[in-house]
Parts: C-alpha cells; structure tokens; sequence
C-alpha cells in the first residue's frame, strides 16, 4: 500500500527522532557535562533575561549569576565542610569500637539467633590479613590499575572545570540559540511546534517549582527532626539531606550514614541511634508517598506509579542523570503525545 506524502514525512520525522535518541544513548557518558551546563542555561535564563531588561548587558547578567552559583556554593561548602571534617575524624576514632563492638556484640548474636559461627573463622581471616600485608608494600605491581583510576580521575575534574565554562557560554547565547533552533524548523510545522514547546516549557517550570518545594520541605523536616532527636550536626545533616532528595533514595541514604555517625559519635550509644533513624524514616515515607508526588508528579501531569517507572527507565537507559532528567523528559513526552493525537484525532 502506497503512503502519501503526510506519511511519508510523518515516518522520516519519526526515524530521524528514533536516530537522534540512539545517537543521544550512545553519546550519554560523555554529554554529561554538557548536559548539565544546558539544565543550568534552563534553569537561570529568566534571571539573566530579567538583569538584561533592567539595561544591564547580556554578558555582564551572565558574569553576576555565575557568580551568585560560586557564592552559593561557597556558602555551602562552608556549612558543610565542618560536618565531613568532623565524620571522617569520628570514623577513624569508632574503628576500633565498631571492630570491638562486632566481636563480643554482633557475633554472638548471629551465633545464638541464626547459627551462624563466624567467631571460629576469625583466627584464619586474622592470619589471612597479616600474610597479605606486605604485599601492600608492592605498590608497582598495581601502577597500571592506578594509572587507569587517575585518568578516571583526571576525567571527572576535567568535567568539573569544563561545566561552569559551557554554562557561561550557554547561558550567555540561549536566546540566540533557541531563536537558531527555531529557524531550523521547516516553516510549515514551526506554529505547531513552537506552541508545543512552550507548552513543554510550562510544564518543565512547573516541575522545577515543584522540585525546589520538595527541596525546601524535605530540608526544613530533617534539620527541624534531627535537631528534636538531639543531634548535635541537625542542620548541616538535614541540608544534605534535603538536598539530595532530588536523586530516589540518595537524600535518605546519605542523610542515614551522616546521622549515624554523628549520633554515634554524640552519644556513643546505640539506643541514641533510634531517634534519627525514626526521622528519616517518616520523611522518607512522607516524600515518597505524599510531597514528591502532589508537589511533582501531580504539577507535570504524571501519576505517581508514572513518576516511579519514568526514574527506573531512565536511570537504566542513561544511568545517574537519566535519574535526574526522567520527570522532566517524561512530562515533555507526555504533552508531545497528547499534542499527536489530537493530530490524529482531527484527521490532518
């Protein structure tokens, strides 16, 4: 059966997206700092938009919000760098308790509740330890395994400083180019598309929005909890918390590890642990249950069972920032389908 000419551009539109999404996953390991340089550009336009109509040049609007990016992270750093400080001496001083605390508490007790002995291997492991010390001292055997990591390395600083480069050149020419992009278009379908786009645009502020509540809610409930339960590092461990919350599980995860040891390193009791553990407990269930979804999946139009397959989809197809992108992408699929079917719907 022949097609006509709507099909036919219909299905060479088609490929060329299927073609361009293979492309973008075969590419994804190293876009990544290109990608966030584009979420931030995204993110921070209307700020510089704003500074430009109140006469301030393109380029001096672009210099002041990076700037205010480096003062806040600085902020950050500042809160921050105390509680990590303060965790890695705490760590080196519990070792010895924890080792301690593992063989005449938590052996036992695997002994006497599930039959497992692991006492009577402790001689061999022991042994085991000490005759592979040495070989630690063999550091040339191992040159090429290290020279692999510090490219890996080198890689990773590499996108650091490689970040905030492209998001100044991105953030300086976006409006040049999206106006480059839109010319792109054939002229016949830019209406529809351009319609389609700022669409997606509103969906995408509102899920930022919603995003930044989530953040503000999640950060103000743990630092509030943490500092009820007593601990002493309650806001620097509730703002890594609550700003982790953007990523399923890291927020809770993280913010779990840090309070443990603070608590642990506070009290030096076990039972001191229940308290922030019980806090991260109940936000936890209250971000994945009832903030996250009325405050994000509600906003972009997307059920929360939605909003759970879009984060595992994505994360297996792009890994960390497909985790990051899944809400935002999947809102704009959505109202690209909805778009498409009333196309279809209408018979043209």
């Amino acid at each position: 059966m022949d097609l006509n000419p709507a099909s036919n551009r219909a299905l060479l539109y088609l490929l060329l997206a299927a073609g361009g999404l293979w492309l973008l996953y075969l590419l994804a390991p190293m876009l990544t700092p290109f990608l966030v340089a584009a979420t931030l550009a995204y993110l921070f336009d209307p700020l510089v938009d704003w500074l430009e109509r109140h006469k301030l040049s393109r380029t001096l609007g672009t210099v002041l919000v990076m700037l205010g990016l480096l003062l806040l992270m600085a902020v950050l750093a500042l809160i921050l760098t105390p509680l990590f400080q303060a965790q890695t001496r705490l760590l080196m001083a519990q070792l010895p308790r924890l080792l301690d605390w593992g063989q005449l508490t938590l052996l036992p007790w695997l002994h006497s509740s599930l039959g497992m002995d692991l006492a009577s291997s402790q001689t061999e492991i022991v042994t085991w330890l000490k005759g592979h010390v040495g070989e630690l001292t063999k550091l040339t055997a191992y040159l090429p395994a290290v020279g692999n990591q510090g490219l890996a390395l080198l890689g990773i600083v590499a996108n650091l400083l490689l970040i905030p480069v492209v998001t100044f050149y991105m953030l300086r020419d976006w409006d040049r180019m999206m106006a480059a992009l839109g010319e792109i278009i054939p002229a016949r379908v830019r209406p529809s598309l351009t319609g389609i786009a700022r669409e997606i645009d509103e969906v995408l502020a509102e899920f930022v929005r919603g995003q930044v509540s989530v953040i503000l809610i999640m950060t103000l409930f743990y630092s509030l909890g943490l500092w009820l339960a007593g601990l002493d590092y309650a806001l620097a461990v509730g703002m890594v918390a609550g700003i982790l919350v953007f990523v399923p599980y890291l927020g809770v995860t993280v913010g779990v590890l840090l309070g443990t040891l603070a608590s642990l390193g506070q009290h030096g009791e076990l039972v001191a642990l229940l308290p922030v553990w019980g806090v991260f407990a109940v936000g936890q269930l209250l971000e994945g249950m009832v903030i996250t979804p009325r405050l994000v999946g509600e906003r972009v139009g997307l059920h929360p069972v939605a909003v759970i397959f879009a984060l595992m989809a994505f994360g297996q197809l792009f890994g960390f920032f497909g985790v990051l992108l899944a809400i935002p992408a999947s809102a704009a699929l959505l109202v690209a389908l909805r778009h498409l079917k009333a196309h279809l719907d209408s018979g043209q």
